[in-house]
């Protein structure tokens, strides 16, 4: 059967040098539902216009709606498209002002169905009930509706002809989450009943999960991911795709907002290459080289040189027992750990767990009695730690006080990681101390860079270490109990620095601790240890909200909460 809608290599330019498309393709069978998602500046808009048959002039490659080509297509051919096979809700809800909503409703009816007025304002009441308008509401003007109100006006409007495809641009912008829900659920239901095409393009990634079976991931005018809509919003492939899923407020996530980091690209100078690569966590030289093609990958496409996320570490069948009082004491038992760019993932369990010991040897600071790590590749024998790893993965240690030496300057303390790896002179380092210090809060000149070790607080010790930890330009983090010995005000300070710096700096993050409120604030996945073995790992809300293990739930029983004796 013939496709409802195909898209060829669309190509859309404007002023000669805006890129406001850049080569997207996909088919849309009758009846198939299909959302376009992406930052605004992504070509959502451009996109949804080029669909509803009023491309720019400057519009390039093939649209084809229903057998008939749309691009280079003159006025006369497209006009008896419009509405009647192929109707738009645009963003802006543009209602003339000085009309009624009925009479804007019944205006298709009139005009291309030949009804007359009686019949017109009949029909219009039926639609109005169909998108659940009050009827009332018709003889009001725009002015005197609110949003909602408007949005299932425009909607009615669209439906007036009964068109094959219908294109929703940003349904539910700016209005209420109450509204939002009722109306993506009328839409959802109208589009089962009726049997239309609906192509939605949004921002609103909750709303293309619920109407849409697949979808479409734009950045920078191209297709970056496709397929699944369930599949991509709950398993993201590309490293753009999990940070906008990450960046979406959620009731069914207990972390907080998590920023894409940098900005989308001037589409006048979209980077060469992939056009994500100078924000994304796993950008190679490549990245910057060569424009990956939109293939497939984890069963969907994925515009991605790596196919998409990539493992930056992985820890298999650690082993590592101690010798203490005579007697074997095993602290890991086969403990597997793994971590993609860009990911955070906690690590929590009772004390004696084997926490800091899984910690130590992802850091490269202790060697485990088996197992491997692999760092973004090729195995890393875990009984030699590379320097690479070392200086890929650094650790913050629980307590700085002894982390730290008591006969250095925080200046020196800091600067200590690039005086290991050498080629930096005096005005270099100089600057990345300076800068460092500024990023973790902490004064970058002055008598601070003098102070040593007993002269600081605790907060100011550990923002040290960490500033430590990050001057060598680490690919992950580890943090081991960092904020144990700090009061709640000086803990949220260090979260707050520690979160900021891993979206700025694109680092992934393991949070070892025993506090799972505090974990369950910060990370993507927890994995809880006890005795040294894994008992449970999964997302966040999943652990932290309905652990399944004995471990998970007695630390949830633990986690602080303001609960008050009654009376």
């Amino acid at each position: 059967m013939a496709a409802l809608l195909e898209v060829a290599d669309l190509r859309v330019r404007f002023d000669g040098d805006v890129e406001a498309l850049r080569g997207v393709s996909f088919s849309l069978q009758r009846g198939q539902t299909l959302a376009i998602v992406g930052e605004s500046g992504a070509g959502k808009s451009t996109l949804a216009h080029c669909l509803a048959a009023i491309a720019p002039p400057q519009a390039a490659g093939s649209v084809r709606l229903l057998g008939r080509e749309l691009l280079g297509a003159g006025e006369d051919e497209l006009r008896p498209l419009r509405w009647e096979k192929v109707a738009i809700a645009l963003q802006g809800v543009p209602l003339n002002p000085v009309a009624t909503v009925g009479a804007q409703v019944a205006e298709p009816l009139r005009e291309r169905r030949r009804m007359d007025r009686t019949r017109s304002w009949a029909r219009a009441h039926e639609l109005a009930a169909e998108v659940l308008l009050d009827t009332d509401l018709l003889e009001r003007y725009p002015h005197e509706l609110s949003g909602g109100e408007r949005r299932r006006a425009t909607l009615a409007m669209v439906l007036a002809l009964d068109p094959e495809l219908v294109v929703l641009d940003e349904p539910t912008a700016g209005l209420d989450p109450a509204t939002r829900g009722e109306l993506t659920g009328q839409i959802g239901e109208l589009a089962a009943a009726r049997g239309f095409g609906l192509v939605l393009v949004s921002h609103d990634l909750p709303a293309a999960a619920q109407l849409a079976a697949h979808c479409i991931v734009l950045y920078a005018g191209a297709a970056i991911e496709a397929g699944a809509t369930r599949s991509i919003l709950t398993t993201p492939a590309h490293p753009y795709t999990a940070a906008l899923v990450g960046a979406y407020p959620l009731m069914s996530t207990t972390k907080d907002l998590h920023p894409i980091r940098g900005a989308p690209p001037d589409p006048r100078a979209i980077p060469a290459g992939c056009a994500f690569w100078p924000r994304c966590t796993q950008a190679e030289a490549i990245c910057s080289e060569q424009r990956p093609p939109l293939a497939p990958a984890r069963e969907r496409l994925v515009a991605c040189h790596f196919g998409g996320l990539k493992r930056l570490l992985a820890a298999d069948g650690l082993h590592k027992s101690f010798r203490r009082a005579g007697r074997t004491v095993r602290a890991l038992d086969g403990v597997s750990l793994h971590v993609a760019h860009g990911e955070s993932v906690g690590v929590v369990g009772p004390s004696g767990s084997g926490k800091t010991t899984l910690a130590r040897i992802l850091a490269g600071q202790l060697e485990p009695d088996a197992g491997e790590l692999h760092l973004d590749g090729p195995p890393a024998q875990a009984r030699r730690p590379a320097r690479a790893l070392r200086a890929r993965v650094q650790l913050v240690m629980q307590d700085p006080w002894d982390a730290l030496s008591p006969r250095m300057r925080v200046a020196e303390i800091v600067r200590e990681p690039l005086d290991v790896a050498g080629g930096w002179d005096e005005r270099r380092a100089a600057a990345a101390v300076a800068e460092v210090l500024e990023a973790v809060a902490l004064a970058p000149s002055g008598p601070f860079l003098d102070a040593r070790v007993h002269e600081l607080s605790g907060g100011q010790l550990q923002r040290v270490a960490l500033a430590r930890a990050l001057i060598a330009r680490p690919a992950l983090l580890v943090a081991d109990e960092p904020t144990s010995m700090l009061d709640a005000s000086e803990q949220a300070r260090l979260l707050v620095v520690l979160r900021e710096r891993q979206i700025e700096m694109g680092l992934a993050l393991v949070l070892v601790s025993h506090d799972l409120a505090l974990v369950r604030k910060v990370t993507d996945r927890i994995v809880v240890l006890d005795a040294g073995r894994v008992v449970e790992e999964g997302s966040t809300p999943h652990v932290s909200g309905a652990p399944r293990s004995d471990t998970g739930r007695r630390l949830a029983r633990a986690a602080p909460t303001f609960d008050t004796p009654a009376g």
